[in-house]
C-alpha cells in the first residue's frame, strides 16, 4: 500500500489521474486464479478458503510480493463484489509510525476519539489502536459466516499492542478471521505468529513476470520492443507493483512512440523521490538537522518504509560521483543500517543514526 500512495503522487503530476487510473490498482487481481507466482501459498489459501474453515493467517515475505493483493482477492472470493462490507484493513505503521495526526485524517476513528485535532486527543495511540480493533472484530459480519480483518505491515505494532491483538482474535475467532501481512515476521511475538498459518510470498521469476507484463502491453496497446522489456525486467527484479508503476510513467512520457531502455531508464528515474536526494546531500555536507527533516518527509508525507529508503538512498550514493573508497565506506554503513532495521523497532532511530555515521 505505501507503494500505491507513492505512485499515485508520482502518476497525478503527470496526467491527473485518480487511484483507479493506477495500473496497480487497476490490474489487481480479483481472485486467487489472477494472483501471478506464489503458487504454494495460494493454493493453500484457496483450499481453505473452499472448505469453508478459514484460520487466521501471517502473510510474510518483501515489499511488493503479493501479501495484500491475496487478502484483497480472498476478501472478493469469499464476499463477492460488495467485499469492503466484511473486509476492514488497517496500516499498523500509519497507526504507530504517523500517529494521531493520521488518525484524524481517517474518517473512520472521528466517532471513535470524537475529535479531527490531534492535540485533543487525551487517549495514547496505544489505546486508541486496541478500541478501533476491538470495536471492528465485534461487529457481526454481513450475510456471511465470519469478516474479515486485514492488518498490513504489522512488523511496526509494539509488544502491547501485539499482546492485545492477541487476545482480541482469541476473544472473536468466531465472527472474525485476522490477516497479519509482514516484511519482518521475527518483529512479531510468538503467540502472535502462532494464532495463524504462516505463508510466504516472494517476488515472481522473470519468465512469469514477462508474461504477465506482455498481457498488460496488449492491453494498453502499448509499442515497446524487446530491450525494453529486458530493461523493464532488470529494473524490477520480480517486483510485479514496480514494473507495472515503471511502465505505465514510461508509456506516458513516450507518448505513442516506443518504448525502448532509455524510456524505462528515464521512468525509474521519476520513480525516485526528491527528498532522497536531498536526504543524501543533507547526508554528505554533515547537516544533521536538515536531514532529519527529510527523513520525517519521507516516513509520514510519502509513507516509505526504512528499507525502502535505504534501498533508493544505496542507488544515489552508488551512482555519486564520490571516489570509490568513499562510496564503498558509505554503502558498508547503509548494509549495517539495513541489518539493525530488521530487528529494530523503530525505523527513525535507524535512519538518524546512519545520518550521525556518514556526519562523522
Amino acid at each position: 500500500m505505501k507503494f500505491f500512495r507513492k505512485a499515485q503522487k508520482t502518476l497525478s503530476k503527470k496526467k491527473g489521474e485518480n487511484l483507479k487510473d493506477l495500473w496497480t490498482v487497476k490490474y489487481r487481481p480479483e481472485s486467487l486464479d489472477e494472483i501471478v507466482g506464489n503458487e504454494q501459498s495460494i493454493d493453500m489459501v484457496r483450499k481453505l478458503a473452499m472448505s469453508n474453515n478459514l484460520p487466521h493467517f501471517v502473510f510474510h515475505g518483501p515489499e511488493n510480493s503479493g501479501k495484500s493483493s491475496t487478502a484483497f482477492a480472498l476478501a472478493h472470493q469469499l464476499y463477492g463484489e460488495g467485499y469492503e462490507r466484511n473486509l476492514a484493513y488497517f496500516n499498523a505503521s500509519d497507526f504507530f509510525e504517523q500517529g494521531k495526526s493520521y488518525l484524524v485524517r481517517d474518517k473512520r476513528f472521528i466517532r471513535i476519539i470524537g475529535t479531527d485535532d490531534p492535540k485533543k486527543i487525551n487517549k495514547s495511540v496505544i489505546n486508541i489502536f486496541k478500541e478501533i480493533i476491538n470495536e471492528y472484530a465485534g461487529m457481526p459480519p454481513i450475510d456471511s459466516n465470519f469478516k474479515i480483518i486485514f492488518i498490513d505491515n504489522a512488523e511496526s505494532l509494539n509488544s502491547d499492542s501485539q499482546h492485545a491483538l492477541r487476545r482480541i482474535m482469541e476473544k472473536y475467532t468466531v465472527s472474525s478471521r485476522f490477516i497479519l501481512s509482514t516484511t519482518q515476521p521475527s518483529k512479531l511475538i510468538s503467540p502472535l505468529r502462532s494464532r495463524g498459518l504462516q505463508l510466504f510470498f516472494t517476488h515472481v521469476s522473470d519468465a512469469k513476470l514477462a508474461k504477465f507484463i506482455s498481457r498488460i502491453i496488449d492491453a494498453e496497446g502499448l509499442q515497446i520492443n524487446s530491450d525494453g522489456i529486458d530493461a523493464l525486467l532488470y529494473h524490477a527484479r520480480g517486483n510485479i507493483a514496480r514494473a507495472l508503476n515503471t511502465l505505465q510513467i514510461a508509456s506516458i512520457q513516450s507518448a505513442d512512440e516506443s518504448i525502448g531502455p532509455q524510456q524505462i531508464y528515464d521512468a525509474t528515474l521519476k520513480e525516485q523521490s526528491q527528498n532522497i536526494t536531498n536526504l543524501f546531500g543533507s547526508m554528505t555536507s554533515k547537516n544533521i538537522l536538515e536531514a532529519r527533516k527529510y527523513i520525517d518527509a519521507l516516513i509520514l508525507e510519502e509513507g516509505l518504509s526504512g528499507q525502502e529508503i535505504l534501498l533508493q538512498l544505496h542507488k544515489v550514493t552508488v551512482d555519486s560521483n564520490e571516489a570509490d573508497n568513499t562510496i564503498a565506506k558509505w554503502v558498508t554503513k547503509i548494509a549495517d543500517t539495513d541489518f539493525y532495521l530488521t530487528e529494530a523497532a523503530n525505523d527513525r532511530i535507524q535512519l538518524e543514526a546512519l545520518v550521525a555515521g556518514f556526519c562523522q
